[in-house]
């Protein structure tokens, strides 16, 4: 239960401020001690003395807000909190907190907490929607921010959308449960967890690859590591940010990222294998640039088959040790991930339509379906990633490493 526990809860500007003040009387009642910050717009619909009626606290408005001259309030602020709540939280605030902009009282304190910080969206579904409010969110998400997905329902502009604000007791729900078993459920267990696409060089100059961004295997890395799990990240050529406290191993090929895995694999709990790996490489790798000729107005090149990663490692697994792989297919996605568990032994798979541009390669949502060995299939909604790397974990927790 969240209980005896400093919160700071962020109000910003949306007409979903009411729910907050629900929010606050669930926090209290279960014997928190929470601290509210309003941005400006955020008092515009409510008052911050109702806040302070209901926390009992005084409410931080600005950087003058507080009465000991010895102390910055946005900083105490953030040295006292145990976590932090935005709910709501705008694509305004979003944008800051993504990017470093400590404008206001809220924003500057974001800035300063090292605490866990909880986002609540709640906007237009239009603006939900914008590639930016999702590229911010996505980054927020790589950082082990946690993030609830918006819900579906009536908003203040008079039509139906997602975007609305979830209501009080799911958003208590989410942070008890995220908050209490998050940080301890995995505690003491090693995990693996692969990324990004393998690059097979042609010559000096050029090399095959593939559309993965990591974005996926960045996200579960993060994930994992949120639910308290000592988490190695083998990166196969991703630029993204590296989750904090996660151990970086960059490779490059597939032999590369074979000759990780199987280092690691030894000491550790688990391995999710979520790297989109190259399943062929060329035979020969010239030394010098190929050079295109007159003559040559065609060029044929030698593919030969590249190490199976999962397969190889499956058969060195020991009791106890879990091994899932992903199945990214452009057709019969449950037929073609079917016969991948079963030919490489996997305890689970994730299986997603990489034909589909909204949840494919380098998007920021996903919709997957969860396979287990006998058979049982989970299907998720369409979430952003780290929704989905959040519900992976969840699952390995459940079933393999409870």
């Amino acid at each position: 239960m969240l209980s005896n526990q400093n919160v700071a809860l962020f109000v910003t500007g949306s007409i979903a401020v009411y729910k907050s003040l629900t929010l606050t009387r669930l926090l209290v009642k279960a014997g928190n001690d929470v601290h509210v910050i309003m941005t400006k717009a955020a008092q515009q619909f409510v008052k911050p003395l109702t806040f302070q009626t209901l926390s009992k606290n005084p409410v931080i408005v600005d950087d003058f807000s507080g009465d000991d001259p010895t102390s910055i309030p946005h900083v105490k602020i953030a040295d006292d909190a145990d976590l932090a709540i935005i709910a709501p939280a705008t694509a305004n605030t979003i944008a800051k907190l993504a990017n470093g902009i400590a404008d206001n009282v809220a924003s500057a304190a974001l800035l300063a907490i090292d605490q866990p910080i909880f986002v609540v969206p709640a906007m237009n579904n239009k603006m939900l929607a914008n590639f930016a409010t999702q590229q911010n969110m996505q980054e927020l998400a790589d950082h082990g921010i946690h993030m609830m997905p918006a819900v579906e329902g009536f908003l203040a502009e008079g039509y139906s959308g997602r975007g609305r604000m979830p209501e009080p007791e799911a958003i208590f729900d989410w942070v008890n449960h995220t908050y209490t078993d998050a940080s301890d459920r995995l505690s003491g267990k090693k995990l693996i967890v692969t990324a990004g696409g393998t690059r097979e060089a042609l010559d000096p100059v050029r090399y095959l690859t593939n559309r993965s961004s990591g974005k996926m295997g960045y996200a579960i890395a993060a994930a994992a590591q949120g639910a308290g799990a000592e988490v190695t990240l083998i990166s196969a050529n991703s630029a993204l940010p590296v989750p904090n406290h996660v151990r970086l191993i960059r490779v490059e090929s597939a032999n590369e990222l074979l000759a990780a895995v199987k280092k690691a694999f030894p000491v550790a709990d688990g391995l999710i294998m979520a790297a989109a790996v190259a399943d062929y490489r060329p035979a020969v790798v010239a030394n010098q640039k190929i050079k295109k000729t007159a003559a040559n107005q065609t060029m044929t090149l030698e593919l030969v088959r590249n190490p199976d990663i999962l397969q190889t490692i499956s058969t060195s697994k020991r009791p106890g040790q879990v091994v899932v792989g992903f199945a990214a297919e452009t057709n019969d996605l449950i037929a073609n991930a079917a016969k991948k568990i079963k030919a490489k032994k996997l305890d689970l798979i994730v299986a997603n339509d990489v034909a589909n541009k909204q949840i494919g390669f380098n998007a920021d949502q996903n919709q997957v379906t969860f396979l287990f060995a006998d058979g049982q299939q989970i299907k998720s909604p369409l979430e952003s990633k780290a929704a989905i790397a959040e519900r992976l974990i969840q699952l390995i927790t459940d079933h393999f490493l409870n």
